[in-house]
């Protein structure tokens, strides 16, 4: 049985700042431009039905402003009437107005089930687009940064079902044929579920291709469906295809197309119901496995074979139970008899005397672990402080209670643990897992359109981005950047409702549900020798942050980069638009430095 591989992140110690030591609070004004529109922004708010905070997570928190990360001076809206309208960001001169570049077929407001218009750009010349009621289009585009060559055209439609948003998409150019392969994002309903929210989310690979010898259209085929209890804070394919990244707290699995969920929930049944194929308890010294032999056998059908860190049991001619132990053990030492109640009993003298072996054969599910009474009895004594009714009962042992005041809100963490998983698409199995623990999901950005997006993890105090290499499997994930005290920083922020940083890492830009948008820049050379002045040494660099307060709350918000290196008129955008001015139909835009 194949094991999907424990990985770890590896963290570049150089792009670790031991002596940073904060931001500098700037509250310079920033320049504002507005922008009136001639139709409103295709707002879907959530219905009564969707009230979990897995809905809220995928379709509460939307954002309804698209970049384009091959052109990151374009940014695209759907507004009410179904255009796809684009604006380019030249805040060297004054805006001009949005154009139309496509129009939805779909009448958007006939139809009261239905979710956010959402599009991906797949490469410089593809979008894949969904209009929000479970129709999916593959678009070809031309080149968008050409306004003359551009022109969007459908080169694939079909229904494929209920309601989705898209999170990824990328484009595949073989010598013959080319193919679109794209992740699609539902919560759907689920009837047997009574203990939990009584939904599940469910993620769709689907990948369409055209044979260029071939007079055919795109025509879709392959679709793998997975399944999953929470909303992923990050999901993408790898470019060359051949696999599939989550980051979830809540594990994802594949199911074959067609498969219900009480047939799934079925077999999961029938697992567990499933008879151990042997039992093991452990003591300091020792191990003992237990096994019923099968009717008429005798001591002749058994083999065994002990080796330092392997064993090899054989029952009537068929391989039992194989494979590399947990730990090491005396093999000379080690024995079995056959019990008068016809079973096997093998003992297993351990090599670290003391260890406690969480189990007997690596990756082996089919036996069952027995503890011995005393040991519970001693475990419980051990966790008594812990459990008791009275806050301190013992104080002279040392053990005082946790007390939660003294803990920060940087310390909390309301969600369970989260895991990096790595599937592969031939098996459709997990390849590669990485525990996450306290490495708190920030968020995620595209660094570069070509690779797959990057995602920013709390590491301690900090933000560490990390950029997947498929490509690489020793080494799959690289840390390419650190935002100093991030982690700490945005921990105290809890109306945040958008998260990101510049391509060139050169900010990062938090902004809030309510009225704030906070930049942080990172530490930069400075012309000026500064000095601490209880250490007596000098500073050669500096961290700023600036906050803004809007005058109204935020809904829309996107961050367009460019590079300071290229031209220092150049600034950065913010999209906002409010509920009174959606009705007036307005856009309002705010820039700052970058």
């Amino acid at each position: 049985m194949e094991v999907a591989a424990n990985c770890s992140l590896r963290v570049k110690r150089p792009l670790l700042d031991p002596r940073f030591e904060g931001y500098k609070l700037s509250l310079e004004p920033l320049p504002c431009y507005q922008l009136e529109l001639d139709a409103a922004v295709a707002e879907v708010k959530l219905r009564d039905d969707q009230y979990t905070l897995e809905h809220m997570h995928a379709f509460g928190m939307y954002n309804y402003l698209h970049c384009d990360s091959w052109y990151q001076d374009s940014v695209y809206y759907v507004d009410n009437l179904g255009r796809i309208m684009n604006l380019t960001v030249m805040l060297d001169t004054a805006l001009g107005k949005p154009r139309e570049v496509f129009r939805l077929p779909t009448d958007l407001i006939a139809y009261d089930n239905r979710l956010c218009a959402s599009m991906h750009f797949t490469s410089s010349t593809w979008v894949t687009l969904s209009d929000g009621t479970g129709r999916l289009y593959l678009i070809g585009t031309g080149e968008r940064g050409n306004s003359a060559s551009e022109k969007w055209e459908i080169m694939f439609n079909e229904e494929l079902g209920n309601p989705f948003i898209i999170i990824h998409s990328i484009s595949l150019l073989k010598a013959e044929e080319h193919s679109i392969a794209t992740l699609l994002l539902r919560i759907e309903k689920e009837e047997l579920d009574m203990k939990g929210s009584g939904f599940y989310v469910s993620l769709e690979w689907v990948t369409i291709n055209k044979k260029y010898k071939d007079k055919k259209k795109y025509e879709i085929t392959k679709r793998n469906i997975l399944h999953g209890k929470s909303v992923p804070h990050y999901a993408a394919i790898e470019p060359d295809g051949n696999g599939l990244m989550i980051v979830s707290y809540k594990s994802f699995t594949f199911v074959q197309v067609g498969q219900n969920l009480e047939e799934s929930k079925d077999e999961d049944m029938s697992e567990k119901i499933k008879e151990p194929l042997y039992y093991w308890q452990q003591t300091e010294d020792d191990l003992t496995v237990t096994i019923s032999l099968p009717e008429d056998c005798t001591k002749e059908d058994i083999q065994i074979q002990f080796l330092p860190d392997h064993v090899n049991v054989v029952l009537k001619g068929q391989r039992f139970l194989e494979g590399n132990l947990y730990s090491s053990i005396d093999h000379e030492s080690s024995t079995w008899i056959i019990k008068e109640n016809n079973s096997l009993e093998i003992s297993l003298i351990k090599k670290n005397e003391g260890l406690t072996w969480p189990e007997l054969v690596v990756g082996d599910k089919e036996g069952e672990f027995i503890r011995d009474s005393a040991q519970c009895a001693a475990i419980a004594e051990r966790l008594m402080h812990l459990t008791s009714d009275e806050l301190n009962p013992n104080p002279d042992k040392g053990k005082p209670p946790c007390n939660a005041q003294e803990l920060e809100e940087c310390d909390i963490f309301f969600e369970e643990s989260s895991s990096l998983c790595r599937f592969d698409g031939s098996t459709l199995k997990t390849t590669h897992v990485v525990n996450l623990g306290s490495n708190q999901y920030l968020f995620s950005v595209i660094v570069d359109p070509k690779e797959m997006p990057c995602f920013c993890l709390r590491h301690d105090v900090d933000a560490l981005l990390w950029q997947p290499h498929s490509s690489n499997q020793d080494d799959m994930w690289e840390h390419i950047a650190t935002f100093n005290a991030l982690g700490y920083v945005q921990a105290s922020k809890r109306d945040k409702k958008f998260f990101a940083c510049a391509p060139n890492y050169s900010y990062a830009a938090l902004c809030e549900c309510l009225r704030r948008v906070f930049i942080y820049r990172q530490p930069t050379p400075m012309s000026t020798v500064l000095y601490n002045r209880k250490e007596g040494r000098k500073n050669i660099t500096r961290g700023q942050a600036l906050m803004y307060k809007s005058l109204s709350s935020l809904h829309l918000h996107h961050i367009c980069s460019s590079s300071i290196e290229q031209s220092k008129s150049r600034v950065s955008v913010r999209v906002e638009y409010t509920r009174k001015q959606i009705a007036g139909g307005m856009i309002h835009w705010e820039p700052f430095m970058s």
